[in-house]
């Protein structure tokens, strides 16, 4: 039963840190929104939808035509060219692995100009039963309320953890 209260605890505080960085989205009273409100709100709403399930984050944020880099030394790393070529090769084949998706648990939202930072905890759920978390800072360059440059850090250690141990599943 504490572990229970404590679990319910967490997600209640990760609830209002992420309720707190999403109230700073909006202009003071009085004052017209700026691109760079407008650009931290459409990623921060992006991010309340898929912390309650949603599964429409990279379509929500990324231009068609985004170039996505994930940083590191490691096979993880690398770019990609365009939404479709990201979900592809990065998102999918981690996705399918999992049998609770990765979801934000935490997230502080900034933004500078066109740029809109993400720092972020997410967690979720291997096939084979083992929790996967990680911590994420994604830098977004916007421009007309979309991605079309993204620069990701993360450990990329579980990430790659999960590709090696976890086989695609086979397509019914």
């Amino acid at each position: 039963m504490r572990a229970l209260a404590t679990r319910a605890l967490a997600w209640c505080l990760c609830a209002a840190m992420f309720t707190a960085s999403s109230l700073t989205t909006a202009a003071p009273c009085g004052q017209t929104s700026t691109a760079e409100d407008d650009n931290k709100r459409v990623v921060a709403e992006a991010f309340h939808r898929w912390a309650a399930g949603g599964t429409s984050f990279f379509n929500d944020v990324l231009a068609e035509n985004v170039i996505w880099r994930i940083k590191g030394s490691s096979p993880g790393a690398g770019e990609f060219k365009g939404r479709e070529a990201f979900l592809e090769r990065a998102v999918r084949p981690f996705a399918e692995r999992l049998s609770r998706p990765v979801r934000p648990t935490a997230v502080r939202i900034f933004a500078d100009g066109d740029h809109v930072i993400a720092h972020w905890e997410g967690s979720g759920v291997a096939h084979d039963g083992r929790g996967y978390s990680n911590s994420y800072a994604w830098i977004f360059r916007m421009h007309d309320g979309k991605a079309t440059d993204v620069t990701a850090y993360l450990d990329l250690a579980p990430y790659e953890d999960v590709l090696r141990r976890i086989p695609v599943p086979q397509q019914q």
